[in-house]
């Protein structure tokens, strides 16, 4: 199951305490205090990990607690700080307070930790009350509690390239032949659900990963369809490859389709397209295909295009050539 946001509670351990205590040995009728440190509590970590693509853990697990700093003890011994919790999130997480909605931490590379709560510090002893004058203090501190907040998790998928289309416009057949993906294709529209990552292995050391995103229909940035659910997992694809039908067949027409589809993600996040695009004339091998692929060059002679039958994997190879370009474009991994 794809879970992409997630209401999580998150408590740092407890400070232990801090010992009031004295030497009683003997021939020292004067020992004087010799109580020790509370340890510090434990804090919560966030670590992103690109092996997680979904939040469902987390609903199994709505509270995270760190460890108690242990209680300080007499002959000065201090008390064992708490044990941290780190726990693995999906690469793209955004940490956010649930009531606030303030942005806490972006964890958008594989490694890359934060720490949303953070422990108490342990209490102190009395040995730290004892002066000149104030021999024997019994005066000791209470650890100090940990943090404590509930935080919304929303993951907003990595991937180099984001698939963008009409339902069955044949995006999940494609992501299976260029990937290792193995996306669910059927003849009924909204098929995908969710986000599907694929990874394209382009030579022994490079390789693409790939967003298959919910089909996406007129109105989405109005949250119609699958709306936000769709559009936000774009937001983070360094390049956007539309797949359109040109069978024509299909309602609307290639042409239509593409300007709505140039309209939602404009409405969403005109950012969006800045990015770098192509566009994928998928069906090629039906009737009609040929001229629908004549009146849209025509319509739209800036836009790349790349004729495939993803199907048939007519294609695919001119198609892998140009994503391995996206690859050499970008500087970083996602």
């Amino acid at each position: 199951m794809f879970i992409d946001h997630v209401f999580v509670d998150v408590r740092g351990g407890n400070g232990g305490t801090g010992c009031a205590s004295f030497r009683h040995e003997k021939y020292v009728p004067r020992g004087g205090p010799n109580g020790g440190d509370g340890g510090d509590g434990g804090d919560v970590i966030f670590q992103a990990s690109r092996n997680l693509t979904t939040l469902i853990d987390f609903r199994f697990r709505p509270i995270i607690q760190a460890k108690e700093g242990a209680h300080g003890k007499g002959s000065l011994k201090n008390g064992e700080d708490g044990e941290d919790v780190t726990v693995q999130v999906p690469m793209g997480t955004l940490v956010k307070n649930s009531q606030t909605l303030e942005l806490l931490c972006d964890l958008d590379e594989d490694g890359m930790s934060f720490i949303v709560a953070k422990g108490g510090k342990g209490g102190r002893g009395n040995t730290h009350f004892h002066t000149s004058t104030h021999q024997a203090p019994r005066e000791f501190e209470y650890g100090a509690e940990g943090e404590s907040l509930r935080l919304l998790l929303e993951l907003q998928v990595v991937a180099h390239v984001g698939l963008v289309g009409f339902p069955n416009a044949g995006k999940s057949t494609l992501l299976n032949k260029v990937s290792n993906a193995k996306s669910k294709v059927a003849d009924y529209p909204f098929t995908t659900l969710s986000p599907i990552l694929g990874v394209l292995k382009l030579d022994a050391v490079n390789d693409l990963v790939i967003a298959d995103m919910p089909g996406l229909i007129e109105g989405a940035h109005r949250n119609v369809g699958l709306g936000h659910e769709f559009l936000r997992h774009l937001t983070r694809t360094r390049f956007l490859l539309f797949v359109i039908d040109m069978s024509g067949v299909a309602i609307p027409s290639p042409q239509d389709a593409f300007s709505i589809l140039i309209q939602e993600l404009g409405h969403h996040d005109p950012s969006l397209l800045k990015r770098p695009r192509a566009v994928v004339a998928n069906k090629m091998d039906l009737i009609g295909a040929e001229e629908n692929l004549k009146v849209f060059c025509n319509q739209y002679p800036q836009e790349e295009l790349i004729p495939l039958c993803a199907l048939k994997g007519e294609g695919i190879k001119d198609l892998i050539l140009e994503l391995a370009k996206v690859k050499l474009s970008t500087k970083t991994s996602p």
